[in-house]
């Protein structure tokens, strides 16, 4: 590894873990709650804690003057929920227009067992080779999506799917892959174990509190190395407070009802 890529991953974490607030679902959703006024929940989760922050290129120009120094994370794909196919992620930029915008690191998602996958796998095989000529670091989004895809009802196949995604991120030269959470730490395991890279996990479906801080909780006694938790975060009416408590749980090994007390969450 370079120097340079070895400065850019201590920027986007602290001590090999991260808490990345991805804020690309503009492109996706819209001008969602959260997002519309994204400078003050910038500053809001990057107050509380977050690593990183991530988006779209074109939002750097809002995202500089409000991240108190956290890392930049450019994203290089995406789609929206109102075209054909959200899973049919379309490239949106190059390595050199995420160095523009003053980006530590790049990301890009792909949908493991859909369609799609053969594209997003020249997608990301061809953004690494890229990537690593200006040893900018490569955060793997690989969610195991599609027909044959096992899910959470069955937690030992979903691994062994999520398991296979994290893999082919490594595979294709990612440095860090986030992936979904298979519901358990036993589970989790296996994914983790699938790969030498740091993986962290989404934030999947909006629950209370308590459901997210478990399991952030979860995930990271499975050996998970944070999170890359989007909605969950921009989206509560505390950004700042929940930011903090998931910080506290991944980087302070906080229990979730004392991490939640002590950012001083309403639920």
């Amino acid at each position: 590894m370079t120097a340079g890529k070895s400065a850019r991953l201590d920027r986007i974490g602290t001590g090999g873990n991260h808490l990345i607030v991805p804020m690309d679902h503009g492109i996706t959703l819209g001008a969602v709650t959260g997002l519309a006024d994204i400078e003050s929940t910038i500053d809001a989760v990057t107050r509380g804690g977050a690593d990183a922050v991530l988006t779209q290129k074109g939002i750097a120009p809002r995202v500089h003057e409000h991240k108190n120094d956290a890392g930049y994370i450019v994203h290089l794909n995406g789609s929206t929920t109102i075209g054909p196919d959200e899973r049919d992620k379309r490239k949106t930029g190059t390595v050199k227009d995420a160095i523009r915008a003053g980006a530590d690191a790049v990301s890009l998602h792909l949908n493991v067992g859909s369609q799609y996958e053969p594209d997003q796998i020249t997608q990301l095989a061809e953004l690494t080779s890229e990537a690593e000529e200006y040893g900018l670091p490569v955060l793997a989004m690989t969610y195991a999506r599609g027909h044959d895809v096992r899910d959470q009802s069955n937690p030992e196949g979903y691994a062994e799917d999520l398991a296979h995604a994290t893999r082919l991120g490594e595979e294709l030269g990612a440095d860090i892959i986030k992936t979904g959470y298979s519901g358990n730490p036993e589970t989790f395991q296996r994914v983790v174990d699938s790969t030498r890279l740091p993986v962290v996990i989404a934030g999947g479906s909006k629950g209370t509190d308590l459901e997210t801080l478990s399991m952030v909780r979860g995930a990271v006694d499975g050996g998970a190395a944070g999170v890359s938790m989007g909605r969950s975060i921009f989206q509560h009416d505390q950004p700042e407070g929940i930011t903090e408590a998931i910080a506290s749980v991944i980087h302070d090994g906080a229990d979730p009802e004392e991490a939640a007390r002590a950012a001083g969450l309403s639920e």
